[in-house]
């Protein structure tokens, strides 16, 4: 029988089942008092008491790496990241007082530590906290939602065993959303949905649970349905364990288990019906008690879960309201319950003695010390390093090893951080996270005892997409410096930070988009360099071709020596690929950096005296301005995604708009009383937008945009650019 035709006599033997066949399990016991959150996680695992001795074939820190937790939580802007992440802290007793985003109060969430943060309401860079839930340590990183913001996700994820996928219940897949799944999966990390904010006004978790199936291709599944919604909100009903749960108390923290009431009986038979079918679909355990017609009892089906979710097959979907203080503990059972422990991820290093071989790592701390460095922070201190431990012990005092640049550095403080708060530690083991100071490295780096030459992939990067021109106030200092980022509001935080935290008055410049250039066809080169003015002179003669690279190629510059012979001995060739990488940095046209570009070298010659590295690299630098307008260069521009929700009766002047600004539209949707549009925009056409929507939409439209690609400018706008370059190259 095939697997389809096995899952549809499933179905009908499922639909046919009284709902006395599900055994429930006792409810759960409730959160721990805070002093018994409080153990610290350290002592267990370094003690030498029970756990040790409970299993010979345990090892003795077995029970901790099981109870311990990474997670980030990750969302489309305003989705309710930082305020979830606040009252997880207040119910692990972490924090005693629950403060809201914004510091409408004077204080503002715990995690937006900066003033810039909590002025603006949304959370500019990742924060690092930990906390005690049940006797489980989990450390959480919270991370920005504005696309600006992306790469301080890319470096949260990178280093996480699991994470939370927060989804309005209104605005359901935004476009960061989909952004925020695509780093997810990059990073192979399991991950749990909830959809927040079923209080408000047009909450429809359902149709959001749709759009994760239909928009992200999730193979999910409800594990809660809410007794009531928007203002009706009362509390939800547990799927797993077949229990209603009700919170009260000013902030939430006493839950209420009750049975399900009456009249949602049908509705929880269904929903529980669905999570059973959608699980056994990817563990065939639960498929085959499901194809057995056998009671699936609460423990059966909460273990099938969590190995579908810990492979990556399946997303549990939580539901809830963190602002009402509702459905928060039950989401932390989840996390417990169905992501990983560390030493359940397959982490892999690559060996620097071996050809970068991928070596897969224990996880746990017998292993030889490797830790890698994923977020710098410029502290009160000096500057703070963050590392994810992979393996092994790091203590404070130890000699480690920076495997990246081969210094060997003494650890002079190590420290677990609270949001911007730092706790002193002794010693940290696999599967933390911690932070160092006085350690001088990378954002990538990876640390080791030394008994080991690995490193660890280090995270994605964004290419920048706008840079600013920043010089100091002050008559002595001179100079222009260039920052780049991924948009408007990332440079604008950026030069306020320098202005706050560096006490640095700096004038700014005008936002510049980040072009690149190209070239469309082969032009060939032969090129000398010959210079003679006593003494020993100059040679160099470099011959060969330059061409575009193939579309979808993994880098932007190749260089291929094709020479046969020793026309040009060997130790030279480094020096011609250095000068061509060099020209490559300034293209002709506008003086941006040319990308997708293949040099080929085949031949040249050199002289006996008067050949020099320098020779060779002047020569190549020579050669590609010689043929590079014959290549036929154009100029690239950035083409940034937009999403806009607006007010139905603007569409028409909205869309006009994107016309004028050369966008192609690509989708238009409705939302209730909303249109939600996305085009594709020239970055050069967005500079100033958000007034401009304002005005169009009477304050009512907002937009979220993100990079896509470099694409061709239109030959008019290279006239223009052209132009303008040699206008201000002349004006110089």
């Amino acid at each position: 029988m095939s697997k389809s035709a096995r899952f549809s006599r499933a179905r009908l033997l499922f639909s046919l089942r009284s709902p006395t066949k599900i055994a429930p399990s006792a409810p759960s016991p409730g959160p721990s008092s805070p002093s018994s959150l409080l153990v610290s996680g350290r002592k267990r695992f370094f003690s030498t008491g029970v756990a040790r001795v409970k299993d010979d074939k345990e090892a003795w820190w077995k029970e901790s790496m099981d109870r311990l937790r990474n997670i980030g939580i990750s969302a489309h802007i305003d989705s309710g990241k930082t305020t979830l992440t606040e009252r997880i802290l207040f119910y692990t007793g972490r924090i005693h007082e629950i403060h809201e985003v914004r510091g409408r109060d004077g204080v503002g969430a715990k995690m937006d530590s900066m003033d810039l943060e909590r002025e603006k309401g949304i959370t500019i860079q990742s924060a690092a906290t930990y906390c005690t839930w049940k006797d489980y340590q989990v450390n959480i990183i919270d991370t920005p939602g504005h696309v600006d913001f992306t790469i301080e996700v890319e470096r949260a994820l990178r280093v996480l065993d699991g994470a939370i996928l927060v989804l309005c219940s209104v605005g359901g897949v935004q476009s960061q959303s989909i952004t925020v799944d695509r780093q997810m999966r990059r990073y192979e990390v399991p991950r749990v949905a909830f959809i927040n904010k079923l209080d408000r006004m047009g909450a429809d978790p359902w149709k959001v649970l749709s759009q994760l199936r239909s928009k992200l291709r999730h193979h999910n599944a409800a594990v809660q349905v809410p007794i009531g919604l928007e203002e009706n909100l009362e509390g939800l009903v547990d799927l797993v364990n077949l229990k209603a749960m009700y919170f009260h108390g000013s902030s939430g923290e006493n839950i209420e288990i009750a049975e399900i009431p009456e009249n949602m009986m049908p509705l929880v038979t269904e929903k529980r019906r669905e999570l059973i079918e959608m699980v056994s679909e990817v563990d065939d355990k639960l498929a085959e008690a499901f194809l057995s017609d056998e009671p699936i009892s609460s423990k059966g089906l909460a273990e099938a879960i969590r190995r579908a979710t810990v492979a990556r097959k399946f997303v549990p979907v939580f539901m809830g309201s963190a602002f009402k203080n509702k459905g928060v503990q039950p989401l932390l059972d989840g996390v417990l319950d169905y992501l990983p422990c560390p030493t359940e991820v397959n982490n892999y290093a690559l060996d620097q003695t071996n050809n970068e071989e991928k070596v897969t790592l224990s996880g746990t701390p017998d292993g030889p010390l490797v830790a890698l460095a994923f977020k710098l922070e410029e502290g009160r201190f000096g500057q703070l390093t963050y590392l994810r431990i992979y393996e092994g012990v790091i203590r404070k005092g130890d000699f480690i090893i920076n495997v990246n640049t081969g210094k060997k550095i003494k650890v002079p403080r190590l420290v677990r951080m609270h949001s911007n708060e730092m706790e002193d530690i002794q010693e940290a083991h696999a599967g933390q996270i911690v932070a160092v100071f006085g350690v001088d490295c990378a954002s990538g780096d990876t640390f080791t005892d030394g008994t080991v030459k690995y490193t660890m992939t280090s995270m994605n990067v964004p290419e920048p997409v706008m840079s600013l021109a920043v010089s100091p106030v002050a008559k002595d200092a001179s100079g222009q410096t260039i920052i780049s980022g991924m948009g408007e509001l990332h440079l604008e935080v950026y030069v306020e930070r320098i202005r706050r935290e560096y006490k640095v008055e700096a004038t700014v410049g005008k936002p510049r988009v980040n072009f690149r250039e190209t070239v469309t066809q082969r032009a060939d080169f032969d090129y000398l360099h010959k210079k003679q003015s006593g003494g020993s002179g100059q040679y160099g003669r470099v011959t060969g071709f330059i061409e575009p690279l193939p579309p979808g190629s993994s880098t932007k510059f190749e260089f291929e020596n094709s020479i046969v012979g020793q026309v040009i001995p060997s130790g030279f060739i480094p020096a011609i690929e250095k000068g061509f990488r060099e020209a490559a940095n300034s293209g002709s046209l506008i003086g941006h950096p040319v990308e997708d570009l293949r040099v080929v070298l085949t031949d040249g010659a050199a002289h006996a005296v008067d050949s020099s590295e320098l020779a060779f690299k002047l020569a190549s630098i020579y050669a590609f301005r010689q043929c590079y307008m014959t290549a036929r260069p154009v100029i690239l521009e950035p083409i940034m995604t937009v999403e806009l929700k607006v007010p139905t009766e603007f569409q028409g002047p909205v869309t006009g708009d994107l016309n004028k600004r050369k966008g192609m539209i690509i989708g238009n949707d409705q939302e209730g009383d909303d249109s939600v549009i996305t085009a594709e925009v020239p970055l050069n056409n967005m500079f100033g937008y958000s007034t401009a929507l304002r005005s169009m939409t009477q304050g009512k439209g907002e937009f979220t945009m993100e990079y896509k690609e470099h694409a061709a400018v239109s030959n008019d706008v290279q006239a223009q650019l052209v132009n303008a370059h040699k206008a201000t190259k002349g004006a110089e």
